[in-house]
């Protein structure tokens, strides 16, 4: 917070136009004008230039800026208001960091999540504004909602939150959403009160990543057998999984309309979760949104034997899966959980067959890029580092051509 002796001494020093002082920094042209006595001149253009220094607080020094006019007056008298309008933008910022002071002694961190919450809501989707409120309500509320803005950048505020971090139970994903609704907490107040309160950054915390499974070569050959045997709307809707990679909730929400008969192509609109509604006698409402992301909604090919497996279904409703609303999503978890255990298969997270798919399509040959875009991905690193997992069979091949690189080598030497 500046003081007022600091605003003085900082004005003294910004708008000091004395003509026998070089400022540090200072071109040589700017210091031939400084020594002219008013820092204005006339330009080969013929209009007349006329510089002042004002504080730049990015770059944490001073900075001179220019007014043009005809006539040596008109570019003084330009100088003198662009001169007063940064005045008055200096006091109206040294007037709101003071009232903003002022303002964070009295306002409770409760009341910032409350309004940052209510601009989740109007800004983002429903289930996002859900979970970032169940974040704060079960893990901010009780040890920070009643902590003053004046307090948030002490050390027993930041105590409060490292000894909930490393509470047991937690995993690394909630730590990460507990610190994201935190510091996006800490800025909405920055940016309602004036406030300026140090982002939060705890201890980095090691994460030991499992990597993603992907059915077997073995596994998926039972699977298809399967799926094969006396095929229903549910393994025909596994079939489509392993062979576009949906979402569950995207497949659970499939409707007819998404369907392009004529050039085989199934596109994404829309998904389908159980989401905690305040008003409902239910604990959760399945609701139907837009996809996890812009590039989720998506348009994929399909072949001809998938295209004509769906027309297959085809029936007087609107959801391909569902009838007249879309597919319970736990209804189709635990029909793929029926299915893997009468193939002889250990119980796996539906997820596993979007990664079993974009691990067969990158071992098919396919281009990490068109896969990214079939997955619904912004950034085809989220394709690689997330989806694209090689196999024990892939590793071995890859050795196997390495064995073959020796062999030759070796001839070469004999």
């Amino acid at each position: 917070m500046v003081n007022d002796a600091e605003t003085g001494y900082l004005w003294s020093l910004l708008w000091s136009e004395s003509p026998g002082e070089d400022c540090p920094g200072q071109t040589k042209e700017e210091r031939r004008m400084a020594r002219h006595g008013e820092n204005i001149r006339k330009r080969k253009d013929g209009r007349w230039e006329a510089r002042y220094q004002i504080f730049d607080a990015d770059k944490g020094r001073n900075i001179y800026r220019s007014v043009y006019g005809s006539t040596y007056e008109k570019a003084k008298e330009k100088r003198a208001d662009a001169m007063e309008a940064a005045r008055e933008k200096w006091d109206s910022a040294a007037k709101q960091r003071a009232d903003g002071q002022e303002t964070c002694i009295r306002i409770q961190f409760s009341q910032a999540a409350a309004g940052w919450l209510k601009e989740v809501l109007d800004q983002h989707k429903y289930s996002t504004y859900i979970k970032y409120e169940s974040i704060y309500r079960v893990h901010l509320e009780r040890i920070a909602g009643s902590c003053l803005l004046s307090d948030l950048s002490g050390q027993a505020f930041r105590e409060k939150i490292s000894d909930h971090l490393s509470e047991k139970g937690l995993s690394d994903s909630i730590r990460r959403s507990i610190c994201c609704v935190a510091n996006q907490i800490l800025d909405f107040a920055g940016r309602k009160y004036s406030v300026c309160v140090p982002a939060w950054k705890p201890a980095s915390v090691k994460t030991v990543k499992k990597p993603a499974e992907t059915f077997t070569k073995a596994e998926q050959s039972r699977l298809f057998a399967c799926i094969d045997d006396r095929q229903d709307k549910f393994k025909i809707a596994l079939l489509l999984c392993l062979y576009t990679g949906m979402r569950l909730g995207e497949l659970c929400a499939l409707r007819w309309t998404d369907l392009d008969l004529r050039y085989r192509t199934v596109t994404v609109n829309r998904t389908v979760q159980r989401i905690s509604v305040k008003g409902y006698t239910t604990k959760t409402v399945l609701m139907e949104t837009d996809p996890k992301s812009k590039c989720s909604k998506r348009t994929i090919p399909l072949t001809a034997e998938m295209m004509e497996l769906l027309e297959g279904l085809k029936e007087e409703r609107p959801y391909v899966f569902g009838s007249d609303r879309p597919l319970e999503p736990r209804t189709m978890q635990y029909r793929f959980k029926r299915i893997l255990q009468k193939a002889g298969i250990d119980v796996r997270n539906f997820h596993i067959l979007r990664h079993t798919f974009a691990t067969n399509c990158v071992e098919s040959g396919m281009d990490v890029k068109t896969l990214s875009v079939i997955l619904g991905h912004a950034d085809v690193k989220i394709t690689l580092n997330r989806y694209v997992h090689p196999t024990m069979d892939s590793q071995r091949q890859q050795i196997g051509r390495l064995l073959e690189l020796y062999g030759q080598i070796r001839g070469q030497a004999a």
